[in-house]
């Protein structure tokens, strides 16, 4: 996902949504210095982070002082217009969420959406021609469009992950 994200997007504050252990956002570091940092949130962080991203700046010291972890809620967190946000595997409606969130801000977004609530999320009433989780994405990614973004879909191959519909999304103005 990282490398599919920074293809279209540079530099900028990295934000981790839903970030688990981090590694999107060290990843994205990786490929593109021109970012200063990343933050990485959850709700609650993966015990072993702190111990993974130990490793990673052995092996890369240039990640030394540039990621900051915070364990808080989505609403907590304070989004900029030049942030990148990301979320890989943002359960439900939680990239509805993270969509949101991106679009208040202004700034430039990139999700992998997964475990999509059928109850609770929009499908459009596209489920007659579309399965339930592509009827989502759609209504998703034109969302976000009709909230002035340029938009990129694509797919990262199934044998990384079978939840792998990749919606991009940056401003127009």
């Amino acid at each position: 996902m990282a490398r599919r994200v920074r293809r279209l997007f540079r530099g900028g504050r990295v934000v981790d949504l839903g970030a688990g252990h981090g590694l999107l956002a060290h990843a994205m570091l990786l490929l593109d210095d021109t970012s200063p940092d990343a933050l990485v949130v959850d709700t609650s962080l993966a015990p072993s982070s702190v111990k993974i991203h130990d490793a990673l700046v052995r092996a890369w010291p240039r990640l030394a002082n540039r990621v900051t972890f915070r364990q808080e809620t989505l609403d907590d967190v304070e989004i900029r217009r030049d942030d990148i946000v990301v979320s890989s595997h943002a359960c439900g409606a939680l990239t509805d969420r993270i969509l949101e969130r991106a679009a208040a801000a202004r700034c430039r977004v990139a999700v992998l959406p997964c475990c999509h609530d059928h109850a609770a999320s929009d499908d459009g009433d596209l489920v007659g021609w579309l399965d339930a989780d592509l009827a989502i994405d759609t209504v998703r990614a034109l969302r976000l469009r009709g909230q002035g973004y340029r938009i990129w879909t694509q797919t990262i191959p199934g044998e990384i992950t079978m939840k792998n519909r990749l919606l991009l999304g940056a401003p127009q103005n």
